[in-house]
């Protein structure tokens, strides 16, 4: 009995190994000043993802920031393509029911220019259908009306303005492995779990 315990407990810290990803900000061009860091964590491939850090040299106020399309920065922020959009649904909010995978709604830069990112969301994730890894991050100019404005460039940008600043997202673990696909996350944790089963078995059977 105490070995099967064990076997499960193992096998779900197998299971629950966090997926992490690193975005490093850099200025769109030589007008701007943005420099920042940021972690994004996903506890297990179909939860929420958590982004936290800190973005500075924006203007004080809100400013939308979005998933973009692409992970080239060849051409500064603009070579980033449009918002992540696998589902073609019209701009929105971070909460709204109808919005891009990419729409994450408005950030705001305190009076210093100095921008505290903390969201939680449940639409993007780092593995699967919806992974933003390898994509970029754009902080913009203005404020994102979320799709709100009226206009038919509200419904595709959310007329948040110029591109100020953008980052790729790296994977940071698990190490080793790219999580793209929910069946890759499936397969390193069977790979796993595979093992502490037939080590265990053999230790107490053998």
């Amino acid at each position: 009995m105490k070995s099967i315990i064990l076997i499960l407990v193992l096998v779900a810290a197998a299971i629950s190994e966090d997926i992490r990803a690193t975005v490093k900000f850099y200025p769109n061009d030589a007008t701007s000043n943005v420099a920042g860091n940021l972690i994004l964590v996903q506890e297990d491939s179909s939860g929420e993802v958590r982004i936290t850090g800190n973005i500075t040299g924006v203007t004080p106020g809100p400013h939308g920031f979005h998933v973009h399309q692409k992970g080239d920065l060849s051409n500064g922020c603009t070579s980033a393509g449009e918002h992540f959009n696998p589902t073609n649904k019209n701009h929105g909010g971070l909460t709204d029911a109808k919005r891009h995978v990419g729409d994450l709604g408005n950030v705001v830069a305190d009076g210093n220019g100095k921008v505290i990112v903390n969201i939680v969301d449940t639409v993007i994730s780092l593995s699967g259908s919806n992974s933003i890894i390898g994509r970029s991050l754009v902080i913009h100019s203005g404020k994102d009306d979320l799709g709100k404005g009226g206009n038919e460039t509200s419904l595709t940008t959310g007329n948040s303005g110029t591109r100020v600043g953008c980052g790729v997202i790296g994977i940071a673990s698990p190490v080793g492995s790219l999580p793209s696909t929910g069946s890759s996350i499936f397969i390193n944790h069977t790979s796993a779990i595979v093992s502490i089963i037939f080590s265990l078995f053999f230790k107490f059977h053998v």
